[in-house]
Parts: C-alpha cells; sequence; structure tokens
C-alpha cells in the first residue's frame, strides 16, 4: 500500500517541477512513513474522494467554550501569524484536540479555490478520516510536522502543503494544534518555525495563567537568553515543590530529577527559602543546579505576596486575590471555561524591561525582528516619538544571541562635520582636537554586535553615500587612514519620519533607503495599542512598584491622544501620582492632571503643519536655548538647527 503512494509522489515530483515533494533523500521522513503504516491499517484509500467531516453548528459552539483561554491565546497568535505570511495563498488554523477546526484566517486566493474548499470552521481532520495531515498527524504523533504535497495520504489532498504543532497545557497535556496550510507552489520554508515558536508562545501563556497562584520562573545557561523562548519556565508551589514546567525547562535541565512534585533543592544548590528571599532584592539570580551546571534565572510570574524587582526581559505579572489557594493542584480543566477564569496575564517572550507586547501588531513586529536577525539584514523601525523603537531594537540584539556591544547612535545628536569620525572612526591626528592615538569609531565598537541608527531621518546627506558603502561590504575606513577593516554589524535603524517623503523631498537617498528597508516594521502609536492598560500598569511600576491604579482612571487614559505615546504617558502618570492622596491613582487624579497639559506642552512632530513657527516660538521662549527647545519638543538638536536656518533664509 504504501509503495504505490511512494510512486505518485515520485512522479507529482516528476511533471510538476514545482520543487521537491520529498526530502532532499528522495523518502518522506519517518513520521511520514508511519503516519501512511496508521492510515493503511484504518483502511484508508489513498485514491479515493473523501467528504469532509464537519460538526454541527452547536457543537463547535460548545467546543468553542470548552477551549476557553486557550482559543483566546491562540487566536492572538492566529492574527499574529496571518501578518507575518500575508500574501502567500495561507489558510491558519487552531484545532481542538480531537482535531476539530475551531477558528481560522484564510487568504481570499486560497479560499476560492476548490482545492482548500474541505477547510472550514467545525471540520474534523483526523488522521482516521482524513488520513496524514498537518493537524491530525501532528495529533497522531505529539509533535511539531510538516506535510508536503503528495505525503498527503488521501491523494485528493496532494496540492496542499501543511506545517502543523501541538498545543500542551501546563500539565503536558494536548490541548489543540495551530496548522498553516498552502497550496503545494506557495509553500514557505520558514512556516514551521513561525507555527512552532507561535505553539510556544500559546503554551507559554497557557503556563503561566494555570499557575497564576504560583512562582514561575524562567531559566537559561545564558542570562542573555532569560527574556527569550529559548529560556525554560519552572513553576513552584509555597513549598518549593515542581508544579508545571514546559518543554524547554526539560531539555535545559536533562539529567536532573525534573518531575512534577521535585523539590527546588534538588534540582539547585540552593535552599528554595534563601532563593526567594534573594528574589525581593535582586531580579535575576545565578544558580548551580544539582550536577554543577550554572543556570540564570528569574521571575516571570509571581502571587502577590512575592513582590521582587523587575528584570530585563521579563514582566513580573501579580496574580488577583482570588488566584486559587497555592496546596491546590491545577485542575485539568482549568483552561476551558472562559468565563469562569481569569483573563490570562500578559505573558510576552523576548522583551527588555518596559516593552509590554500584548498587542498583536507588536508581537509580529517582534517575530519579524526575530526573524531578520537571524538572516542578517537591516532592518528599518518605524513609529512616531515614544513608540519604543529603542526597546524593539534591544529584543533584535537580545534574540540575535550575538555577542558583541548594542551600540545605539542618535544621528541628530551630533555635528554634522563629526559624524563621520564618530562613526567610522579617525586616525591619529587626523583633524584638530582628534586624540593622538585616534579612535576606532561606533561601528567597530558594535562588531560582532548590533548598531542602532536612531533618528535615522537626520542623518546628514553627506553621509549617506558612506553609509551606502558600509551596507555593501561592511569594511570600515577611518578618517584619515588607507586601512579598512571588515567588521559584522547588525544594522538596524529607527525613525518616525516617514522616509520616502524625505527621498521625493531630495533629502535622503533612494539608494540607501532601498537597502535599509529590506525588512521593515511599523510600531503602532499608544493611541492604538489593544494592550494600553498593561501598558499603564507597566510604566506606573517602572515610576513606583508600590503604586496601583484604577480601572476608572485606565479608562480615562485610554481616551486621550498621546500624542507623545509612553514618554507622555509616564509624564502623566508622575503627575497624577504626586497629585493622589495615596498610592493609588483614581479617575480624579487623572482628570485632575490631563486638562494641564495644553497641546503646545505635548512632544510634538517637525512634520506637523506649522512646525518651522512652533520651533522658532518655542527657541524664544527659551532664551535661544537650542538644547532646551530640543527637550521641548520632543526633537533632535539638528532638527532644530535646520529649522533655525530655514527661518534666518525666510527673513
Amino acid at each position: 500500500m504504501i509503495e504505490p503512494h511512494q510512486r505518485q509522489m515520485a512522479h507529482a515530483h516528476a511533471v510538476m517541477a514545482r520543487g521537491s515533494a520529498m526530502p532532499p533523500d528522495g523518502m518522506p521522513s519517518a513520521d511520514i512513513l508511519d503516519s501512511w503504516v496508521r492510515c493503511m491499517q484504518t483502511g484508508l484509500d489513498a485514491r479515493a474522494t473523501t467528504s469532509i467531516e464537519v460538526v454541527e453548528a452547536a457543537d463547535l459552539a460548545e467546543r468553542r467554550e470548552r477551549a476557553g483561554v486557550t482559543r483566546r491565546l491562540a487566536r492572538a497568535e492566529l492574527e499574529t501569524l496571518a501578518q507575518q505570511i500575508a500574501g502567500s495563498n495561507f489558510l491558519l488554523a487552531f484545532a481542538d484536540q480531537e482535531g476539530v477546526i475551531l477558528d481560522l484566517y484564510a487568504d481570499n486566493r486560497f479560499t476560492m479555490n476548490g482545492r482548500g474548499a474541505g477547510i472550514v470552521a467545525g471540520s474534523c481532520w483526523t488522521e482516521a478520516l482524513c488520513g496524514t495531515n498537518g493537524l491530525g498527524t501532528a495529533l497522531a504523533t505529539g509533535r511539531s510536522v510538516a506535510v508536503t504535497g503528495l505525503e498527503h495520504y488521501l491523494l485528493q489532498l496532494g496540492e496542499i502543503s501543511c506545517t502543523a504543532a501541538p498545543v500542551r497545557d501546563a500539565l503536558g497535556d494536548i490541548v489543540g494544534v495551530l496548522d498553516a496550510s498552502s497550496y503545494f507552489e506557495s509553500r514557505q520554508r520558514h512556516t514551521q518555525a513561525l507555527v512552532q515558536m507561535a505553539a510556544t508562545h500559546i503554551e507559554n501563556g497557557l503556563l503561566v495563567h494555570q499557575m497564576r497562584a504560583r512562582l514561575v520562573l524562567a531559566v537559561h545557561p545564558r542570562p542573555e537568553f532569560i527574556g527569550t523562548l529559548s529560556a525554560g519556565l519552572l513553576a513552584f508551589d509555597t513549598e518549593g515543590r515542581v508544579c508545571a514546567f514546559n518543554s524547554r525547562a526539560a531539555s535545559l535541565l536533562t539529567g536532573l530529577e525534573l518531575a512534577r512534585g521535585s523539590a527546588f533543592d534538588l534540582l539547585f544548590d540552593e535552599p528554595f527559602e534563601r532563593f526567594v528571599a534573594k528574589l525581593r532584592h535582586s531580579g535575576q539570580l545565578r544558580l548551580r543546579d544539582a550536577l554543577g551546571s550554572i543556570v540564570y534565572a528569574a521571575p516571570v510570574h509571581l502571587p502577590a505576596s512575592h513582590p521582587v524587582p523587575r528584570v530585563p526581559g521579563l514582566v513580573v505579572h501579580p496574580t488577583r486575590a482570588r488566584g486559587a489557594p497555592a496546596h491546590e493542584r491545577p485542575a485539568r480543566t482549568s483552561h476551558a471555561t472562559a468565563d469562569s477564569v481569569d483573563p490570562p496575564p500578559a505573558f510576552v517572550a523576548n522583551f527588555v524591561a518596559g516593552f509590554v507586547a500584548d498587542d498583536p501588531a507588536v508581537r509580529a513586529a517582534m517575530r519579524t525582528v526575530a526573524s531578520a536577525v537571524r538572516l542578517r539584514v537591516p532592518i528599518l523601525i518605524h513609529g512616531e516619538t515614544g513608540t519604543g523603537k529603542e526597546l524593539l531594537a534591544h529584543h533584535a540584539h537580545a534574540v540575535s544571541g550575538r555577542q558583541g556591544e548594542f551600540v545605539a547612535v542618535n544621528c541628530g545628536a551630533l555635528p554634522a562635520e563629526l559624524f563621520e569620525a564618530e562613526l567610522f572612526g579617525y586616525a591619529g591626528g587626523s583633524f584638530t582636537g582628534a586624540r593622538r592615538e585616534g579612535s576606532a569609531g561606533l561601528i567597530a565598537r558594535a562588531d560582532g554586535g548590533t548598531l542602532l541608527l536612531d533618528e535615522l531621518g537626520e542623518l546628514p546627506l553627506a553621509l549617506q553615500a558612506a553609509l551606502l558603502r558600509f551596507l555593501d561590504d561592511q569594511r570600515v575606513r577611518p578618517v584619515g587612514s588607507t586601512t579598512t577593516r571588515q567588521v559584522d554589524v547588525q544594522l538596524l535603524a529607527a525613525t518616525h519620519v516617514d522616509l520616502e517623503a524625505e527621498v521625493q523631498a531630495r533629502r535622503f537617498r533612494a539608494d540607501l533607503l532601498y537597502r535599509l528597508d529590506t525588512v521593515r516594521v511599523d510600531l503602532p502609536p499608544l493611541r492604538r495599542r489593544s494592550d494600553f492598560g498593561a501598558i499603564a500598569h507597566t510604566v506606573l511600576q517602572a515610576i513606583d512598584r508600590s503604586a496601583r491604579i484604577g480601572d476608572d482612571a485606565i479608562a480615562a487614559l485610554s481616551q486621550h491622544a498621546w500624542s507623545g505615546n509612553m514618554r507622555e504617558l509616564r509624564s502623566v502618570l508622575t503627575r497624577a501620582l504626586l497629585a493622589c492622596e495615596s498610592s493609588r491613582i483614581e479617575r480624579a487624579d487623572i482628570e485632575q492632571v490631563l486638562p494641564a497639559l495644553a497641546p503646545s506642552a505635548a512632544p510634538i512632530s517637525v512634520l506637523q503643519q506649522g512646525a518651522l513657527a512652533q520651533v522658532l516660538r518655542e527657541f524664544e521662549r527659551t532664551g535661544h536655548s537650542v538644547s532646551q527647545t530640543s527637550r521641548n519638543l520632543g526633537v533632535s538638536r539638528t532638527t532644530v538647527y535646520r529649522y533655525l536656518r530655514e527661518g534666518s533664509a525666510a527673513r
């Protein structure tokens, strides 16, 4: 039964000439062959045309309700995946543990073609019914799987390729499966990695939610990976016993007695009570495991009774008072009912301190830069002032695994005549004021690491050509020197300026924009963020860890335009905290300080209408102080100088 099917695959490979339908060694993987055996044993006919079973609407509604928090987490990941693989004739689906699709997102070009007509909400895709396929085989094996073209057991599915990954809860039980399908000719090699990452995000979020009354730690042998998907998660009860852990933790702690119920002291060479006490004073600790290896640990989630300092790469989410008692074992159905549990905490992997990312657009940006740094291509980060562009750049550096420094350069803060020397370095005595020994420059300092060119729109035209040459060969020639140096730098650029408009105005080189715009991500402004509440809490905690804010106060804040984004929000919360009578900010406190923010006092964009007049007015008001004007308007000093020159020329 298998051999004829295999011959059909080889024949399709020969006549379709659309890439390999099989792995390079000419044989399907062991998972595919084993799946074919199971299909054969159930009596499926590979050549038969099978109708896909679809459950009744009432049954589908009940399944969706049972999926609860798991489904909500999955839907957020489906939205993110849809942005990542848009334009590739795709279909994304989340199915329950019985293989019934609960939700799907599809490109119109996929749904209009009859080949994908059977993939609908409520359809069941177990191996027993549909043969070898992404959803069914991932459920059958419990592993991520890719089924390409005629690797499907049913030949009627031979023009579809799919990749799927199971989703497990905190106890390790499969509670669903994610799938990305496309037509054979439209498949993308990186899709399986994206689907697996999305499944891991769901699993981590689900673990943190189910363990919301427990201490949840992230562990990794390298501290820079603590805030990434590479970190392992471990949940402990108040006695220091393991309640749950993810697959990454099991991999990182191989050889140790890691199991539910294992004592902290058996895993690590430190008493649990002393470890928790240290967490109150230091957000990240160095531990020695029972085998003598060094690991780093930091809190991802803490019960309200154990607050500790915030850690770069992690956000600590206090548990609500009605969480389950610490001695209770998490129920296997704790993920099931949407109305019976608190909303899942905003668990976010891969970000730096203060960077909340519970918004689909922000998560998509994080994943895009994570994929881009693996390819070592330039990344352009666009967003309004204060939207977190530099924080996203720090995230890109963290997930790249690069050992060199993260070096940020504000293109608007350096005088044009010194910029080239600062960026590319200079030979000793090459110009007046140069140090005798010379300088290697900021690019060389970032060798092996990441270079961020912030406020890219302020980069002088004369230096744009030099930067373009560097992008071509990654070689640096210091000013006044005849020798060059090869460097390895991940280049990021950030701007709030419309660079296409700058190109049209001949203030920015089109060829440089094409090189820097290889991968572009856009950070949404605060007024469009779906995670505004989490941002407000995080910003307030950064101001004062003991401070709290009421839901009515957050609702009042959410109505504001936030032209200055995070910077303006921090300013408002600081004023409100100073105005309130306790450490809890209420709506009245917000209403007291918001009217005091006149539009002219908020950070503005120099591209707004009347920018020249605003710069000139502020310059006069500050007693002709360029630095004060720059700070007050939220623009660079170079921009202020440019408008002052334009104002002088106009007079």
